[in-house]
C-alpha cells in the first residue's frame, strides 16, 4: 500500500484530493500536509494524519517523509495566477524554490512525485485550438515561467536521476468545495455561486473568450489515474495536456439559463485577467495523455453545470 504526503492539502485542489486519495488508499496513508498559517480543519483534520509540511523547508519535508515512510508526493504548493502576478518573488520561492527541495527529498528517499502544471505554461505565441503535446512554451506571466520551469526541472530529476515525476497541464478547474482563490478562470466557479444567490453576475473577461476547462472530479481523477499509470506507456511524463470542455462565460451563461432563466449577467472586463485569459489555449490536444495512460472525461459543459447547481444549492441554501 502506498504513503501518500500531500503538500498544499488545504488548498483549492488539495483540499478535495487528499479525501478522494484517502478513500482510494486508506485514511491513515494519505498524510495532510500543510503550511502554519493554513492548518486542516474539519473532516480533513479528523480523517486522517496531517503534518506541518513547508516546500520552502527542506529539512523538515524530508523529516516528515521519513517519519511517515512516504513514497508519493502530490506536490501542490503554488500561487494562482493573479495572486502570482502581484508576488513575483514570493510565486518563485515556494513553486521554484520549493519544487527544488521536494524533488531533493524524493531522490533521496525513493518518492515518486506529481507536481501539476497549467495551461499558464503556454503563451500568445502558442498555437490556441488546439494546443499540441509538444509546442512552443513562451509565457510572460510569472506564473506561468514558473510552470514552465516545473515541467523542466521535474524532467531533469527523471532523467538525471531517476525519480519518477509525473504532471498534468490542468486547464481552469471549478468546484463546488473549495472557494476560488485567486485565479484567471475562477469567474467560471464565481458565476455558479452568484446563479444560487440569486445574485448578478458581473464576468471580469469578455463574452467571446475561450478557456479550457475540467469539472474538479475529473481534475482528481486524472491525478491519481496518472500515478497508477504503467511507466512503461509514459514517454511525456512532464507535462500532459488534459482538457474535458472549452467555452466562453457566454456559454456558461447560457447552460445556467436553461436552469435558472431569470439568472442576469453584465461585463466589467479586467485588463490583466483579460491579458492573462488571452495569452491562454482555447482547447489543448489531449490525445497523448488518452494514447500513454487511457485519459478520459466524464464532465462536459450540461452535466457538470447541471451538478455544480445542484451540489451549490445544498451547500448555500440548505
Amino acid at each position: 500500500m502506498k504513503n501518500i504526503l500531500v503538500i498544499g492539502s488545504t488548498g483549492q485542489i488539495g483540499s478535495e484530493l487528499t479525501m478522494r486519495l484517502r478513500d482510494f488508499y486508506g485514511n491513515d496513508h494519505v498524510v495532510a500536509g500543510y503550511i502554519s498559517s493554513a492548518p486542516p480543519k474539519g473532516v480533513l483534520k479528523e480523517s486522517g494524519p496531517s503534518a506541518l509540511a513547508d516546500v520552502t523547508d527542506g529539512e523538515n519535508l524530508a523529516k516528515v517523509v521519513k517519519e511517515y515512510h512516504i513514497d508519493h508526493i502530490y506536490n501542490l504548493a503554488a500561487l494562482l495566477s493573479v495572486v502570482a502576478e502581484s508576488k513575483p518573488r514570493m510565486a518563485w520561492r515556494i513553486g521554484i524554490d520549493g519544487l527544488w527541495n521536494v524533488l531533493e527529498v524524493a531522490r533521496e528517499n525513493g518518492c515518486a512525485v506529481f507536481t501539476p502544471s497549467s495551461i499558464g505554461s503556454f503563451g500568445e505565441s502558442t498555437p490556441h485550438r488546439p494546443t499540441p503535446q509538444d509546442t512552443l512554451q513562451r509565457p510572460l506571466t510569472i506564473y506561468g515561467v514558473s510552470k514552465v520551469t516545473t515541467e523542466l526541472l521535474s524532467d531533469y530529476y527523471y532523467h538525471k536521476y531517476g525519480v519518477d515525476t509525473r504532471a498534468v497541464r490542468f486547464p481552469g478547474l471549478i468546484s463546488y468545495t473549495t472557494p476560488p482563490g485567486g485565479g484567471t478562470t475562477d469567474y467560471a466557479v464565481d458565476i455558479y455561486y452568484a446563479a444560487v444567490r440569486g445574485e448578478k453576475f458581473v464576468c471580469p473577461l469578455k463574452s467571446d473568450t475561450y478557456l479550457d476547462m475540467m469539472y474538479m472530479p475529473d481534475a482528481l481523477r486524472a491525478a491519481i489515474e496518472l500515478m497508477e499509470a504503467d511507466p512503461k506507456r509514459l514517454i511525456h511524463r512532464n507535462a500532459f495536456n488534459v482538457t474535458a470542455m472549452s467555452f466562453t462565460p457566454e456559454d456558461v451563461y447560457a447552460a445556467i439559463r436553461k436552469v435558472k432563466p431569470e439568472f442576469e449577467m453584465v461585463y466589467e472586463i479586467d485588463p490583466l485577467k483579460q491579458a492573462i485569459a488571452d495569452s491562454w489555449p482555447d482547447q489543448m490536444d489531449d490525445s497523448c495523455a488518452r494514447q500513454e495512460w487511457d485519459w478520459k472525461p466524464e464532465y462536459d459543459l450540461t452535466a457538470m453545470t447541471t451538478d455544480m447547481l445542484e451540489k451549490l444549492t445544498k451547500k448555500l441554501l440548505g
